[in-house]
């Protein structure tokens, strides 16, 4: 069984997010936490394997716990559980190494799926001897549907740029999640322009009064 603690100041919340990781076969929650001192804490003493953790608490940031966690001689891995939907935020938490982002508000489908991904990593990571590169390409979200990124992109910037579509609710330019992402324009579009080939996004031309249409990227998944 995959131990598992749950963060969140709200305590309604955080009992729905037990309830829906109770329901997910693998997984059991060994505790909960409403605060960043608690969260460490519960860590050190009941040394999960995963932690769901909210940024927003009152007495720390949950990006303040996540770097002290890394500190820590137990590894724990991280699913950040937040509404916070700001790209410098995803970007900290991209950095320090969480196994997932998602954003509220979610369903339990979505965390499920969340949790699946995590339980199919730890299964491949458990597997003796040495990996093949197309082993690593799946631990590293490299590979979706089928199609591995192309040579000279990241998997890091690729999830930076489908999280900037996925948080927007509307659609972007290039230019746009550029300014999003600290990318330049052209490393944008190629990010964007895999996102579309794999059918994770969607390209929509916006027709002014004059000239070539304006490419959009909507999030599609």
């Amino acid at each position: 069984m995959i131990k598992v603690l749950v963060v969140d100041d709200d305590f309604m919340v955080a009992r729905i997010h037990v309830g829906y990781v109770g329901r997910v076969p693998g997984f059991t929650v060994v505790g909960t936490a409403h605060g960043g001192r608690s969260a460490i804490a519960a860590v050190e003493d009941l040394r999960p394997d995963l932690v769901l953790l909210d940024v927003y608490m009152a007495d720390m940031s949950g990006l303040d716990v996540l770097h002290h966690l890394r500190g820590l001689a137990h590894p724990v891995d991280i699913l950040m559980i937040t509404a916070a939907n700001d790209m410098d935020t995803v970007r900290a938490a991209l950095r320090a190494g969480v196994v997932n982002y998602l954003v509220k508000p979610f369903t339990a489908a979505e965390l499920t799926e969340r949790l699946d991904q995590y339980a199919q990593s730890r299964r491949r990571l458990a597997v003796a001897g040495p990996a093949v590169q197309e082993d690593i390409d799946r631990l590293f979200g490299g590979t979706n549907r089928g199609a591995a990124l192309p040579k000279g992109l990241s998997t890091a910037t690729c999830a930076l740029v489908a999280d900037a579509l996925r948080t927007n609710g509307g659609d972007l330019s290039a230019a746009e999640t550029a300014a999003a992402t600290g990318l330049s324009r052209v490393s944008a579009r190629r990010y964007l322009e895999y996102l579309c080939a794999t059918g994770q996004a969607e390209l929509r031309p916006r027709y002014g009064t004059a000239g070539r249409p304006e490419h959009r990227y909507r999030w599609a998944v």
